[in-house]
């Protein structure tokens, strides 16, 4: 497809406000917005408004229908996404979708098959790498050699819970996926970039409902180990940041090599420095701090170039699904404590 013409993309549903950070990854890399469609006129006048370019179609078909459009990208109810996307490639487009991608295995096997015998993109914007310009620069140091060999991983995802925001699905399991499934996505997909590895398996899962019986499907706490040939990670998600901090969670990330470590404080640096994307380097010379706040975020850019030149410079297929079929697994085989609905 490269013929110098900017990618055309669209939306899909909205009801997930990362929508907002995957359109704007799109446009600052120059693609452009066509149209939007969301079932619900609430959500459908607040993404109108936020991009004005772009027209309001009638219906999902409109979109996957016009041949001009090669991007979908989708926000939507966690079960919906994937498929959606099945839809989005038989169609003969790429699709991107917000984290979770899908919600069970059925879903990531279909997705699997329609990718293979379309050749199409399916790509997930694990926004906790993609959108996070601390973790950009970490993963850039790693692969540099700047802790040698990497032997372990820490990635912690804190939340904020906002319930009274929340809609409806945010606390039924068979939509929003599960805690490990959901947020927990993010973090499997960062222990596969940092360990370097396009295999791995759960150790041990377990995922809880410790303080709110009041949503006996939510889960309000969830962690994990894994582990791969060279390298073991643990995982922590859950729901209990606390409404006195200043972010919507003190999100981390520990990366332990043979030489060194780094530490990621990506939102905030509680009693520290202000602002987010915070890096901090201990290696056999020093201790020293990097200021991330100015990094660039390639993700955007990099879909962009592999929809045109039919690369996978932005990750590969593989390590896509990888990162989902884990989340998935420990999900699935998690130890389930406190106040769980069966």
């Amino acid at each position: 497809m490269s013929n110098g013409k900017p990618v055309r993309f669209a939306t899909v549903s909205v009801n997930h406000g990362h929508i907002y950070g995957q359109t704007n990854l799109l446009l600052n890399a120059g693609a452009e917005l066509v149209s939007y469609y969301a079932a619900e006129p609430e959500l459908a006048a607040e993404y109108g408004g936020r991009f004005p370019q772009a027209r309001q179609a009638r219906s999902e078909a409109e979109i996957l229908e016009d041949p001009s459009i090669d991007l979908v990208i989708s926000a939507g109810v966690p079960v919906d996404r994937a498929p959606l996307g099945i839809r989005v490639m038989r169609h003969g487009k790429d699709y991107m979708s917000d984290k979770p991608g899908f919600t069970t295995l059925a879903q990531l096997d279909e997705a699997r098959r329609a990718q293979a015998e379309t050749g199409r993109i399916y790509s997930i914007d694990y926004s906790e790498r993609f959108e996070n310009r601390a973790t950009t620069k970490a993963l850039e140091l790693v692969r540099q050699g700047a802790i040698g060999a990497v032997v372990h991983t820490v990635g912690l995802g804190p939340h904020l819970r906002r319930f009274h925001t929340r809609a409806p699905w945010f606390f039924e399991r068979e939509k929003f996926g599960g805690i490990l499934t959901d947020i927990g996505s993010h973090q499997f997909d960062q222990f596969l970039s940092f360990a370097g590895a396009t295999q791995a398996e759960i150790v041990a899962a377990q995922v809880a409902n410790y303080h709110h019986p009041q949503y006996p499907e939510f889960e309000d706490f969830g962690d994990v180990m894994v582990r791969t040939g060279n390298a073991s990670g643990y995982i922590r998600v859950d729901w209990f940041t606390p409404n006195g901090l200043d972010t919507w969670g003190d999100t981390r990330l520990t990366v332990v090599g043979s030489e060194g470590y780094i530490e990621v404080r990506k939102n905030i640096d509680i009693a520290g420095r202000p602002g987010s994307d915070h890096l901090f380097l201990v290696d056999q010379q020093s201790t020293r701090y990097i200021d991330c706040s100015q990094t660039p975020l390639p993700y955007g850019t990099q879909l962009v170039y592999d929809i045109q030149h039919r690369t996978e410079t932005a990750m590969t297929q593989a390590h896509c699904f990888l990162a989902s079929e884990l989340a998935l697994k420990a999900q699935a085989q998690a130890t389930r404590l406190g106040h769980l609905q069966a």
